[in-house]
């Protein structure tokens, strides 16, 4: 009996140039961000935008996701989304709980604001 021959799966160095350059270019764009004064919405937005796309080509090309089967990539994938919306929530359940606060509590040593009984 012969063996079967398995061979692994080989990528062109090539498109791991093309990647790292990839990154490099979207490094460079988060760095002029910070370096052109952005500020507000566009600045966060901007820079979660690259953060997203470098994490994304680095587990998709240099972690080998992109290969792998759909059952591994949601394994990996549908818990992180989920951590995010999760985050998403109690940042805006901190919010409300700040408004409320300031609403309800005054600056001093956090006692409630309460107004007198009418007669």
């Amino acid at each position: 009996m012969s063996e079967a021959k398995v061979e692994g799966q080989q990528h062109p160095i090539s498109m791991y140039f093309w990647v790292w350059g990839l990154l490099f270019v979207l490094s460079t764009l988060s760095y002029m961000v910070d370096y052109l004064q952005f500020q507000g919405y566009l600045r966060w937005t901007l820079i979660l935008i690259f953060m997203f796309l470098k994490a994304g080509f680095i587990v998709a090309v240099f972690m080998h996701l992109y290969y792998e089967r759909l059952a591994m990539a949601c394994a990996i994938l549908i818990p992180t989304g989920a951590l995010m919306v999760l985050i998403s929530l109690m940042s805006f359940e901190a919010d409300y709980t700040k408004e409320t606060r300031e609403v309800y509590l005054d600056g001093g040593p956090g006692l409630l604001i309460m107004e007198e009984p009418t007669k």
